[in-house]
């Protein structure tokens, strides 16, 4: 009897959870490109906006049941995905974020080739004890990751100053260029600019639009940006900002803004706001490599951020005096924002330099290909490809470690 033969082809397993922001663009654009590229690409994750657009793209989705921070059920978590594991047998498992790295190394334990992807670190999310416990879990989890994958090279110098001893690659974030694309920018008039889908209340006014795109959390700095805000205004008093996204902050926020602040929610796209935008912000405290700044710059627009990890990489070389200011700084930010909604011709040159940088440097193409090569490292069995312990490739059954248990940030 004719047997067909075996398919080349290797299967990946992509583990995500969180499953919205920046990690869901950067496991659907991985996967896209890896299915162009003739892989087998299977994702876990929980039900939600992020399964539906991978089953789109013709990912194998398996549900994976799991909390957005670890907590008591987390090794009800990690059984499920010892379960997938042996059901998709895949040849290597790439796990995203924070929740998905510590579920997933627990599930795997380097018995497989595993890829981590922290997308910013863990320990920074939070204080005292519970940031105590996720740098240990870091350190300790290490082992079990073939490579740690960050975004930028001060996301990795942040991982070795904090003890996280691993095989490090470095591949900057990308972005679709041709989707994140210069485009109408409608001139200001007598009525407010307010693009498609930004819901029930436009910006009053018609001044210049500053927008903030972004989860609604004290990761992302909103708060700070209100505080500076009215700052801004006395220098110019008909600036507008729009904050794009939801999040846990939204009434908080939306409490203590200006009247001038529009809260425009999640919106299915967020092309036409970046367009409509004169400035765009991301006043983050943490980040790895934000996507927000980049997306920005691939439409052109100017862009202002706080001197985080990440940021200082995905700007053109020169620019860091004009577009980055200390985190946590309101009176630098509302200098560094009333200073370029003074100079138009100023930010247009930023925009255009914006974009060149990206299409020369972030494009999500160049990072499909670096993460491609990390892959056939690991796949080919280079002397490289061993995780970090030798204990690492014991063939065992997860046993969750009680400080795991533990409510920990995501």
């Amino acid at each position: 009897m004719h047997q067909s033969a075996p398919d080349p082809r290797p299967r990946v397993l992509h583990l995500a959870q969180p499953v919205d922001g920046g990690v869901a663009r950067v496991v659907l654009d991985l996967a896209r490109a890896q299915l162009a590229a003739g892989l087998h690409v299977t994702a876990a994750c929980p039900d939600g906006e992020l399964a539906e657009e991978l089953r789109k793209s013709g990912t194998d989705v398996r549900h994976w049941r799991a909390g957005r921070s670890p907590g008591p059920g987390l090794p009800g978590e990690v059984r499920r995905l010892v379960r997938l594991t042996d059901e998709v047998r895949p040849a290597l498992v790439h796990a995203h974020s924070a929740k998905a790295g510590l579920a997933g190394r627990l599930a795997v334990r380097g018995r497989i080739p595993t890829v981590f992807q922290p997308h910013a670190w863990s320990f920074e999310a939070v204080g005292g004890a519970t940031a105590a416990l996720a740098l240990r879990w870091e350190r300790w989890g290490a082992r079990w990751a073939h490579r740690v994958v960050c975004v930028s090279e001060a996301e990795r110098a942040t991982g070795l100053h904090a003890g996280v001893r691993a095989a490090y690659a470095v591949v900057p974030n990308g972005i679709d260029t041709a989707r994140f694309s210069p485009g109408p920018h409608p001139p200001l008039g007598p009525g407010p600019r307010t693009p498609p889908g930004s819901g029930p209340r436009p910006c009053p006014g018609s001044g210049p639009l500053v927008v903030c795109v972004g989860r609604l959390c004290r990761q992302k700095g909103q708060d700070v940006l209100l505080e500076a805000w009215e700052q801004v205004l006395t220098a110019v008093p008909r600036a507008r900002l729009a904050l794009v996204g939801d999040g846990p902050d939204r009434e908080t926020l939306r409490q203590r803004a200006h009247p001038s602040v529009q809260f425009a929610g999640a919106v299915a796209d967020v092309v036409p706001w970046y367009r409509a935008a004169d400035l765009v912000v991301l006043p983050s405290r943490w980040e790895g490599m934000a996507l927000a700044p980049l997306e920005a710059m691939g439409c052109g627009r100017p862009v202002v951020l706080t001197d985080v990890d990440g940021a200082r990489e995905s700007l053109p070389p020169g620019l860091a005096a004009r577009c980055l200011v200390p985190p946590k700084d309101p009176t630098a930010l509302a200098g560094a924002v009333a200073g370029l909604l003074s100079d138009p011709p100023l930010r247009a040159a930023l925009g255009d330099q914006g974009r060149r940088h990206v299409l020369s440097t972030h494009d999500v193409r160049l990072t499909a290909e670096r993460i491609a090569a990390l892959y056939r490292e690991l796949l080919d069995g280079a002397e490289g490809a061993r995780p970090c312990r030798p204990d690492a490739n014991r063939q065992t059954r997860p046993r969750v470690p009680s400080e795991c248990r533990e409510s920990t940030p995501s």
